[in-house]
């Protein structure tokens, strides 16, 4: 990875592949406090605007972290769990994949970057085993509950973090059964 630099070309094609040893958690935290800043500017305070580098690896040891690279240049992420544990009093079924910290780097926004690795998370959840997925964000953040609605996510629940300033709004998918 690319540590010094943000600057993407638009000529090469964006790869995912998983994080790997020798890349940079610190390059990932730089990028997630990028792309939910605008979260926090309007007062919404995801933990991956604040989070430290530590507390970065610490939520890769927990799933498959997946990045998107232009080149040498860390564009996107999303870390993935199936099936995923959750807080008693959450309201999700047992057994269900979960996916957070789907970012993308603020100048990639509107290029499907997004949406390609909401399907890649998806894509691995029903891999592992799991037939729906759970997710929770700011109910504040209508756009993007708006967003994951419109991709099938239904909401289930609320849900409140200690590391979150805001009421979390728990949204749910059901995946198609995988073919063996």
């Amino acid at each position: 990875m690319n540590i010094n630099s943000t600057e993407v070309s638009p000529s090469v094609t964006v790869q995912v592949r998983r994080f790997r040893n020798g890349d940079s958690v610190e390059q990932l935290t730089r990028l997630l406090h990028r792309a939910y800043a605008d979260h926090a500017a309007a007062g919404r305070v995801f933990f991956a605007s604040y989070q430290s580098p530590q507390d970065t690896q610490h939520r890769l040891s927990r799933g498959e972290c997946w990045v998107a690279m232009n080149g040498n240049v860390l564009v996107g992420t999303v870390t993935v769990s199936a099936p995923h544990t959750t807080p008693a009093g959450y309201p999700a079924p047992a057994g269900g994949g979960s996916f957070w910290q789907l970012a993308v780097e603020p100048s990639q926004r509107g290029t499907g970057l997004g949406q390609r690795l909401l399907a890649l998370a998806e894509s691995r959840i029903a891999a592992l085993g799991s037939t729906q997925v759970v997710i929770d964000t700011s109910s504040q953040a209508t756009d993007l509950v708006d967003w994951y609605r419109r991709r099938g996510y239904a909401p289930i629940g609320t849900w409140r973090w200690d590391v979150t300033n805001y009421d979390s709004i728990v949204l749910m998918k059901d995946l198609p059964p995988t073919t063996s």
